[in-house]
């Protein structure tokens, strides 16, 4: 588990409930940076999602690097946990990679069944677009 991994689960270790840890999924959606319009495109929207989320992967110095937006506050707050913990690795470290903190913090039993699926999607597609940017890597 990385040290991103382990500040996530000392944050949420912070709140004694749920409604709190709701909240703060709220605030870190209001800080990430959204996606220009020119980036939210049909073909960048992720499949299996509830909510409509654009994920936009390019690579920098041999390292991924994740954009995203959502249409819905807390599906933006979790998609920036996971931007937070894979952008700016290696292909390799995010394919191989368990994201341990969401068990740890007790996300996905925490979601609705329809957000629980939407993560699985996110995860799924990022790792996906980490696979076709290794190809890249020289």
């Amino acid at each position: 588990m990385t040290n991103i991994e382990n500040e996530i689960i000392e944050e949420f270790e912070l709140f004694d409930n749920w409604e709190d840890k709701y909240q703060y999924l709220i605030d870190l959606g209001k800080e990430l940076k959204g996606l220009e319009d020119e980036f939210k495109t049909d073909d960048r929207l992720i499949k299996g999602c509830q909510s409509r989320v654009w994920l936009y992967s390019s690579l920098e110095n041999d390292k991924v690097i994740y954009k995203a937006d959502s249409d819905a506050i807390i599906t933006k707050g979790i998609v920036a946990l996971l931007i937070r913990v894979l952008s700016n690795q290696t292909p390799d470290e995010i394919i191989n990679t368990e994201l341990e903190f969401i068990n740890k913090i007790g996300l996905k039993e925490h979601l609705s069944p329809t957000r629980a699926n939407g993560l699985v999607s996110m995860i799924k597609q990022m790792k996906l677009d980490a696979l076709a940017l290794k190809s890249k890597v020289a």
